[in-house]
C-alpha cells in the first residue's frame, strides 16, 4: 500500500500542508493527463484516491505503522507512512551505539504515530517509541507463554539489578541465582537468561527471575545425572562453593562434596590452596546415596598413592631433601614429595644443643637435608634426622678429653644431684654431688659452686652413645681416703667423734672428711634399742676398726670390741695376779683382783 501511494499520489512539498484533494481544479486537470497518460483513466485514479483516504482513516494516534524512508539529512529523517504528509524523526533515533546511521533512503521502518499533524503539517513519528511498544508486546507474550528472555545487566539498584531486555526491567536479588549472590556488582554487563514473572505495562513495571530458569535447567540436568551416577565413576564438575572443610562441586544439577582430605595426598591447610570457585575439575565418585542424593567425591584418587613406593624411594639411612611444612612442639614435618611427609623429632635436630622448640632451628618453607631413620608404610610415617647429616661431636670427645684428663668449663646449671658444666658449645658434663669434695659432706652443689663459675675438673667417664660426660672436682685434690687407708688397718684402735645418730647406728668422724659407722650391734655388749641412749652427738669414743672397704670407702667401727678387749685385759691381769698370789698365802683373792684393777687404772692415767 505505501508503495502504491508513493507512486500514484501527488506529494506535498516539504513543509507544506495542503493535500492533492484541496488543490485548485486547473492544476489538477493539468497534472492528471501527465500522471495517468498511457497508464490509467480518471475513474481508476479516483478509485486510488478513495483507497488512500480509507487507509488514512484506519490510522490512529499511538499506533505503530510501517513507513518508507524518503530522505536522510544531518538532523532528521523523513518517512512516508501513507498519510497526506510525511513524518519527521530526529536522525539520532537511527544511530547505533557507535553513532553510525543504521538506515538509508528506501528502507522500511516501524514507527509510532504520535500525532496526525503538527503545526507545520507533518506527521509526528517516533522510531524509539515504536521499538519500545514492540518490546512491551514481546514481553507480554513471553510472560503469557512462559518463554525465556535474554537481557543485559545495566546496574545495581536497591534490592537487585536493573536489566535491559529492550526496555528497563527489574531483577530482584533473591531471583539472581539459586544461592544468594554477595557481590551483585560483579554481574554488571553480563547477559542473563531469565523468565518474566510479573508485567504491568501501564506502570512500566517488569519483574524478572533468573532463579526460575536455573531451577528448571538444573532439574533437567539432575534427572540426566542421577540416571548415570554411580560409585567409581569419573566425571567433570564445576567448583560451586569452598568451605574450610572442603568444596562443593556441581556435577550437573546435583552437588557433591569433595572433602579436604580427598583433595591431595599431601598436606592442605585450606581447600583454596588447591581449588577456586568456577574451576572445571575431574573427580571420582567415592560414595553415592541415591535416596538422600548425597555424593562424596575424590580428587586425589585420580593420582597414584605415593606411599605405595615410599619404602623403595626412602630406605633407612638414605639422605633426602625436603621442605619444612609445619612446626609443632615435638618436631618439624618435612614434605619429601606431594603426599609424603616425614617427622624430624626435636631430639634429632642437634647433637650438642638441647632444642626446646623446633622454631629455634627451622622455619616453615625452609629447604633441609636430612636422613631417613625409619619408615612405616602402613601408618604413612617416616622418621627423619637432621643432626645425622653432621658429624657427632660426642664421638670426637673421647679423643680430645680421655678419661683422667683435666678440662675447664663454665657452670651452666645447678641441681640437687650435681652441677652441669659446659665444656664445649652444646656439650655439658655433670659433676655429681658425691664428686665435689673428699672431706666435706655436701648437701647441695651451691655450697661449693655457683652458676657462672669457671671450674677445672677431671674427666671420669664419657658415654658418647648416650651423650653423657662425667666430671669430678674432688679428684683434683689428694684422696684423703687413700691416705687414711695407708695408715690404718683392721683391729686398730682409733678415736672418733659422733656426728649423727640413726636408728641403725652412729656415724663417727675419724678425720676431717673421713667417716665410719658404728652399727647399733657394735655400740655395747648389751642389746641397745635406741642408739641415742648409748652415745651422744659430739662425744669422742675409743673404737676398733673391724671392717675396711677401700673401693666403696666404707669403714666399720665397734665400741663394743674395745670394751671386750678391756675385759680381756682385766682377765689377763687377774690371772697374772693369781699366779703371784700363789707365792704369798697372806694375799687373798679379793686383794689380787683389787690390785689388778688398780694397775689398770694407773695405765689409763
Amino acid at each position: 500500500m505505501p508503495e502504491i501511494e508513493k507512486t500514484q499520489r501527488p506529494t506535498a512539498p516539504i513543509g507544506g500542508s495542503k493535500s492533492v484533494a484541496e488543490a485548485p481544479a486547473p492544476e489538477r486537470q493539468e497534472e492528471e493527463p501527465r500522471q495517468t497518460a498511457g497508464a490509467m483513466d480518471d475513474a481508476e485514479y479516483e478509485r486510488l484516491l478513495d483507497m488512500y483516504d480509507v487507509s488514512f482513516k484506519n490510522f490512529a494516534e499511538g499506533e505503530v505503522v510501517k513507513g518508507i524512508v524518503l530522505q536522510v539529512s544531518e538532523s532528521e529523517v523523513i518517512v512516508d507512512v501513507g498519510y497526506k504528509s510525511e513524518g519527521i524523526i530526529p536522525v539520532d533515533e537511527f544511530r547505533d551505539e557507535t553513532g553510525k546511521l543504521s538506515i538509508k533512503v528506501g528502507d522500511s521502518v516501524d514507527v509510532l504515530l504520535e500525532k496526525t499533524e503538527d503545526k507545520e503539517g507533518y506527521v509526528v513519528l517516533s522510531k524509539e517509541k515504536a521499538e519500545k511498544m514492540k518490546v512491551w508486546d514481546d514481553v507480554e507474550r513471553a510472560y503469557q507463554e512462559r518463554r525465556v528472555v535474554v537481557g543485559r545487566v545495566i546496574e545495581r539498584v536497591k534490592g537487585g539489578l536493573a536489566v535491559d531486555i529492550g526496555v528497563r526491567a527489574f531483577l530482584p536479588g533473591s531471583q539472581v541465582d539459586l544461592r544468594p549472590v554477595r557481590n551483585l556488582d560483579s554481574l554488571k554487563g553480563q547477559e542473563l537468561r531469565m523468565r518474566v514473572i510479573k508485567v504491568n505495562k501501564k506502570r512500566g513495571n517488569i519483574v524478572l527471575s533468573r532463579k526460575a530458569v536455573l531451577e528448571e535447567e538444573n532439574a533437567e540436568r539432575k534427572r540426566d545425572t542421577l540416571e548415570t551416577l554411580e560409585e567409581g565413576k569419573v566425571l567433570m564438575g564445576t567448583v560451586k562453593n569452598i568451605t574450610e572443610y572442603g568444596a562443593f562441586v556441581d556435577l550437573g544439577g546435583i552437588d557433591g562434596l569433595l572433602h579436604i582430605t580427598d583433595m591431595s595426598w599431601g598436606r592442605i591447610n585450606h581447600p583454596s590452596e588447591v581449588l577456586n570457585v568456577g574451576d572445571e575439575i575431574k573427580v571420582q565418585v567415592l560414595k553415592f546415596d541415591r535416596e538422600s542424593e548425597r555424593v562424596s567425591l575424590g580428587y586425589k584418587q585420580l593420582k597414584a598413592d605415593p606411599w605405595t613406593t615410599a619404602t623403595l624411594k626412602y630406605p633407612v639411612g638414605v639422605r633426602v631433601k625436603g621442605k619444612v611444612v609445619s612446626l609443632t612442639d615435638y618436631g618439624a614435618f618435612v614434605e619429601l614429595e606431594e603426599g609424603v611427609e616425614g617427622l624430624i623429632h626435636v631430639s634429632e635436630m642437634s647433637w650438642s644443643k638441647k632444642v626446646k622448640h623446633p622454631s629455634k632451628v627451622l622455619t616453615v618453607g625452609q629447604e633441609v637435608e636430612c636422613q631417613v631413620l625409619g619408615i612405616d608404610q602402613e601408618a604413612h610415617r617416616i622418621s627423619l634426622g637432621l643432626k645425622q647429616v653432621e658429624s657427632n661431636p660426642w664421638n670426637e670427645l673421647a679423643e680430645k678429653y680421655p678419661v683422667g684428663s683435666k678440662i675447664k668449663g663454665k657452670v651452666r646449671n645447678l641441681t640437687e644431684f650435681g652441677a652441669f658444666v659446659e665444656v664445649e658449645e652444646g656439650i655439658d658434663g655433670l659433676i655429681h654431688i658425691s664428686d665435689l669434695s673428699w672431706t666435706k659432706r655436701v648437701k647441695h652443689p651451691s655450697e661449693v659452686l655457683k652458676k657462672g663459675d669457671t671450674v677445672e675438673a677431671v674427666v671420669l667417664n664419657i658415654d658418647a652413645e648416650n651423650q653423657r660426660l662425667s666430671l669430678g672436682l674432688k679428684q683434683l685434690a689428694t684422696d684423703m681416703w687413700d691416705e687414711f687407708f695407708s695408715h690404718h688397718k683392721v683391729n686398730d684402735i682409733v678415736q672418733g667423734k659422733v656426728v649423727r645418730v640413726t636408728n641403725f647406728g652412729a656415724f663417727v668422724e675419724l678425720h676431717e672428711g673421713i667417716e665410719g659407722l658404728v652399727h647399733v650391734s657394735e655400740l655395747d655388749e648389751k642389746r641397745i634399742e635406741k642408739p641415742e641412749e648409748a652415745v651422744k652427738v659430739g662425744d669422742v669414743y675409743a673404737m676398733k676398726i673391724i671392717k675396711i672397704n677401700e673401693g666403696e670407702k666404707k669403714i666399720g667401727l665397734s665400741i663394743k670390741a674395745v670394751k671386750q678387749d678391756e675385759y680381756k685385759q682385766d682377765l689377763e691381769s687377774y690371772r697374772e695376779s693369781a699366779n703371784a698370789a700363789e707365792t704369798s698365802t697372806a694375799t687373798t683373792l679379793g686383794d689380787a683382783f683389787r690390785a689388778a684393777q688398780a694397775a689398770r687404772d694407773r695405765e689409763k692415767e
